[in-house]
């Protein structure tokens, strides 16, 4: 294989720091590019090579990408966060190599929740009923969660609030569903086709997976769910499904992300190597490795990257730091 250089964003969060190590893991001669808007995070020594940027809304956002792809002769470049996959697929033309993000209305879709159930029920897919909460009708839930339309993991979110005069429209107003999370990765091959699909039954820490194990029950329904997705979307490559099963056996979609998520890590484990998929596909040109999904179960623990003899962190850039991992 021919080397190649891969530019990771947002290498201080789980997602970015599993595309990198998924990225090791191939033992595909690549150079690792990562980026960050903070000098120096846990996902630094994993990176041949760091850069700091400003956050993706920023004026300056794709010019300092642009001058790190030149920099670097990038050939791809792999987002892991919402925001950047939104507004790198809002300049994806202005970007000077190629770049794995789904289509801009797709990413547009899939970044406000609450355009997401619109976008679904008009297309009569299945997502947790929502409302604005100046809109909400008191007492048409049960039981329901306040959350906001942007951003990721568990926050800012209320349960069951007496007031919701003092929420905007930055919020909605969401059925809560009880019974078990699940969370699916599925990839979408460049000719807008489902390659495949794994769910994992979890639990969470701080909005990030903490236990979980493969769950294969509810694979034929989540499949037809995603095919009815894919053919009124514009998806590129990996993306994820987060759902409730209520206990009539329903699956009930509350988000979606455009992006490969933050189980990336685990899953490659079990047979789901969306990150290679990735890089086969988009970076090499191939068909992308059949999965094998096998069972198993993972918990997440701390660990620590060790920089002996250097007490300055303004130094340690990427992997040429000395560094050990305990």
């Amino acid at each position: 294989m021919e080397k190649k250089t891969v530019l990771v964003t947002g290498i201080g969060g789980n997602v970015g720091q599993g595309i990198l190590r998924n990225i090791l893991k191939t033992g595909f001669p690549i150079k690792i590019v990562g980026c960050n808007v903070t000098d120096f995070s846990a996902g630094n020594h994993l990176c041949d090579a760091f850069y700091r940027v400003p956050y993706a809304m920023a004026d300056d956002y794709v010019e300092t990408i642009n001058k790190i792809v030149a920099t670097e002769k990038v050939d791809l470049i792999i987002p892991s966060t919402d925001y950047e996959v939104y507004y790198l697929a809002l300049n994806k033309e202005q970007i000077q190599t190629k770049v794995v993000v789904s289509e801009l209305k797709t990413a547009q879709n899939y970044l406000d929740k609450y355009i997401t159930y619109e976008f679904h029920k008009q297309q009569k897919l299945p997502f947790a009923a929502s409302f604005l909460p100046k809109d909400y009708p008191v007492g048409e839930f049960p039981e329901f969660i306040v959350k906001p339309r942007e951003g990721r993991g568990s926050r800012g979110l209320s349960f069951n609030p007496t007031d919701l005069s003092v929420f905007d429209d930055s919020y909605m107003v969401q059925k809560l569903i009880k019974g078990k999370e699940i969370t699916t990765a599925f990839y979408v091959n460049k000719r807008q086709k489902l390659h495949g699909l794994i769910t994992l039954e979890r639990t969470l820490e701080n909005g990030a997976t903490n236990e979980c194990f493969v769950n294969k029950e509810y694979d034929q329904k989540i499949e037809n769910i995603l095919n009815k997705m894919i053919a009124v979307n514009g998806f590129v490559g990996s993306a994820n499904l987060q759902s409730i099963v209520n206990d009539k056996g329903d699956i009930i979609p509350f988000e979606i992300n455009c992006r490969i998520s933050g189980t990336n890590s685990i899953r490659s484990n079990f047979g789901f190597e969306d990150v290679k998929y990735t890089l086969e596909e988009h970076l090499y040109d191939l068909e992308p490795s059949q999965p094998n999904i096998t069972e198993g179960s993972a918990i997440r623990i701390l660990m620590d990257v060790i920089y002996p003899h250097q007490s300055d962190i303004s130094k340690l850039r990427d992997n040429s730091s000395e560094h050990f991992i305990f």
